[in-house]
């Protein structure tokens, strides 16, 4: 190979390698995001099951009002 097909693929592994360090930077950014999201879905869902009344006495315990 000549030269310069040598830096141009060389210049093209460094330009992959720092997209694919900012795409997993991405994934663990989002994967915190996903984890809260899903807790928020089980309030939810255990507001929908057992009631208001008793996710609002849940709410009150655990924040000790």
């Amino acid at each position: 190979m000549s030269e310069d097909t040598t830096t141009k693929i060389a210049v093209h592994e460094a330009v992959c390698a720092e997209r694919y360090a900012a795409i997993e930077k991405s994934f663990t950014d989002s994967d915190k995001r996903m984890t809260r999201i899903e807790y928020l879905l089980y309030a939810v869902i255990v507001c929908v099951l057992f009631g208001p009344g008793v996710a609002g006495e849940l709410l009150k315990t655990i924040l000790g009002l």
